[in-house]
């Protein structure tokens, strides 16, 4: 959890770069809206021999040298690819993850300290309930109930009072996403996040303080200068100006990147490996940047905190009605699970998909070739499936599946391509990376055809590696 006209998403740093040529700029007026793009200064030979280590990879651990990895990054922001493909290894290990294995912001300290309480309150509320009506003699049970019909009326309209309150709340608490302008509840502010936030900070600090790359190194400079120039091309949107842009970066496998709300961006070296070219390294990035800017991790705490309000209600009755504790359990667990599958994951989707839209706006204002979002996605998707991991469905998920993501992302890229005219970017050329991406995959298909199942003995069949033909 990004246009030229006003965008929304998640930096401070320096200009745009998308070049061989680091220190090299032009500033570009493009509809009354700022844009930035750098100007290259390659040869011709160089950018084929830089793009022929880069873009003709796709993902995970390469066996080239570190300073050939980042210049081919830098080279391949051209967006023109070489007229030849060498044979590609892939070799795939993990899946990818845009967001910690913690919420990217909790909620406010105080309410993680007292929710458990809260529930605590409603299980020994609905047993002691239900404690004391089973002590009840049978009469006055009867003129209990007697009482309850004969104030029927009172008690719905106690019930509706409380419903009242409720709807009232939420709708008093509704605000405006930035920037794609949709309504959504907002109980806690920056405020409430920003005492937070360090505090997350400090912990990922804490656990990855002997893994921290130092400002020389070119992996670091590479992301910087990407979050630079995304910052410095959204600039005309406050949420992007507002917040200060710390980069880290991680000597970390995992394929990981994740945007605090204060602007503390990690991103794993695992990632720079995984990606193919600059161009889907700035829309990863520009995602995650969305996030923050959306603020979508108050606003993702805002309704945990609602719902589970809402759900004291259910369960002090769960602990009321059930005759048995292990009843009561079973049923706690299934509105658990209810609540979860039926708002918090979808939700979370929800979330997810307007990153990928906002931070598509953003890496289009960037001048960088969107048409090679998508291919991300279709490439994490054939990691999958040749690791042989089982594909789950989307509804149990907090994300969209890498095939939704790529076919949502292709329905987005031609409004992009309008943001990124609109620039005044330099047209792109070259053939379109999807249909590169597409005709690769049915090389490899027509090859593996042909082919016998694998020598287990000269290859490790938890890596696979597969050799593509040149194009």
């Amino acid at each position: 959890r990004n246009r030229c006209q006003s965008l929304d998403l998640r930096g401070n740093a320096r200009h745009c770069f998308l070049t061989g040529n680091l220190d090299s700029y032009r500033n570009l007026i493009g509809k009354g809206l700022r844009c930035l793009l750098d100007v290259p200064h390659t040869t011709g030979q160089e950018v084929y021999r830089n793009a022929h280590h880069s873009l003709g990879r796709f993902f995970s651990q390469s066996s080239q040298p570190l300073g050939e990895k980042i210049s081919s990054l830098l080279i391949s922001s051209l967006g023109q690819p070489p007229r030849h493909f060498p044979a590609w290894n892939i070799q795939i290990n993990r899946s990818f993850h845009t967001s910690p294995s913690l919420q990217a912001a909790p909620v406010p300290l105080f309410w993680i300290i007292v929710k458990p309480a809260q529930k605590l309150f409603a299980i020994i509320l609905g047993r002691s309930i239900r404690n004391w009506w089973k002590a009840l003699p049978p009469n006055k049970r009867e003129l209990f109930k007697e009482s309850a019909r004969k104030n029927k009326w009172k008690i719905l309209l106690g019930v509706s009072s409380l419903g009242v309150v409720f709807v009232m709340f939420y709708f008093t608490h509704l605000e405006e996403t930035p920037i794609t302008g949709r309504a959504r509840l907002l109980v806690f502010g920056k405020e409430h996040f920003r005492e937070l936030s360090q505090m997350e900070y400090d912990m990922w600090m804490e656990q990855f303080k002997s893994q921290m790359l130092p400002e020389t190194d070119a992996r670091y400079q590479v992301v910087e200068r990407v979050v630079g120039h995304l910052s410095e091309s959204n600039k005309d949107i406050p949420q992007v100006s507002a917040l200060k842009w710390v980069i880290h970066v991680v000597d970390e496998p995992g394929v990981n990147a994740f945007v605090l709300p204060n602007g503390q961006v990690f991103v794993f070296t695992g990632l720079l490996d995984a990606v193919s070219d600059i161009h889907q390294l700035s829309f990863i990035l520009g995602h995650e940047i969305a996030h923050a800017v959306l603020e979508h991790a108050a606003e993702k705490a805002s309704l945990v905190h609602f719902l589970d309000f809402l759900s004291l209600i259910f369960l002090t009755m769960i602990w009321a009605i059930c005759p048995r504790d292990s009843l009561a359990i079973v049923g706690q667990w299934i509105q658990s699970k209810l609540q979860e599958f039926m708002f918090d994951r979808p939700y979370s989707r929800t979330l997810e998909a307007e990153a990928d839209k906002v931070g598509l706006q953003f890496a289009a204002k960037a001048c960088v070739d969107v048409r090679a979002s998508s291919v991300f996605w279709q490439q994490m998707e054939l990691a999958e499936t040749i690791q042989g991991q089982p594909k789950l469905p989307e509804w149990l998920s907090t994300h969209p599946s890498h095939e939704n993501r790529a076919e949502h992302l292709d329905r987005l890229i031609p409004e992009a391509l309008k943001i990124r005219e609109s620039c005044n970017c330099p047209s792109l050329s070259g053939p379109d990376p999807r249909l590169i991406f597409k005709l690769n995959m049915q090389h490899l298909l027509e090859s593996s055809k042909g082919r016998g199942p694998p020598n287990s003995t000269k290859q490790d069949p938890s890596k696979p590696k597969l050799d593509f033909p040149h194009t």
